[in-house]
């Protein structure tokens, strides 16, 4: 929704006028009142946008069988901080994040996701404490959304669980899309 023009006194004066009658209400509390519906107005908006009007169709995935070396890179290449993992039938089994990637290697939070790139191309050998495939460090099950869920009920999901994307699925649970925050935003934002 596009910015709204700016309210005057004289444009609460002339509608005042247009609606011919009393009212008994300052032309403060009037706007004080339009200001408040039309924030309402955006939220019930906002909510009722479904997922599908977000989010990202073409998606960059990875299987439990991939290398966690081309997790990081397909994660580098992407400039993205998480990955869905999918099976064969690509149906969604969990989500690869930076995080994930992380403790495998055993480090610590202070370490940037670059430091993480120099060890997996060898410059510093860290041993994996669970496995160099995908479906060894990912996180499962992955929260998941329908195309249709709404966008008010998929902000939730990432502020509770404390995540950066949510994987959306059909009803079979493939693999459809990606919502991430931004998505959301930029949703909303354009209404």
């Amino acid at each position: 929704m596009p910015d709204s023009p700016e309210l005057t006194d004289e444009d609460i004066r002339e509608a005042l006028k247009e609606i011919g009658s009393y009212v008994d209400v300052t032309e403060e509390d009037l706007k004080k009142i339009y200001v408040l519906a039309l924030k309402h107005a955006r939220r019930r908006l906002a909510s009722s946008l479904p997922v599908s009007s977000a989010m990202t169709t073409r998606v960059v995935a990875v299987t439990v069988d991939d290398d966690v070396a081309t997790a990081v890179r397909l994660l580098s290449e992407n400039r993205i901080s998480g990955l869905p993992v999918i099976d064969n039938s690509n149906i969604v089994v969990g989500v690869i994040s930076e995080a994930d990637i992380l403790g495998s290697l055993g480090m610590g939070k202070d370490l940037t996701f670059r430091d993480i790139i120099r060890q997996m191309m060898g410059e510093s050998a860290a041993p994996h404490s669970k496995g160099d495939k995908v479906g060894d460090i990912m996180s499962a099950p992955a929260i998941t959304v329908s195309a249709s869920t709404d966008i008010e009920t998929a902000a939730r999901l990432l502020s509770e669980k404390r995540i950066k994307r949510l994987p959306v699925v059909d009803d079979d649970g493939r693999l459809v899309g990606i919502v991430a925050r931004a998505d959301i935003v930029r949703a909303v934002q354009s209404r």
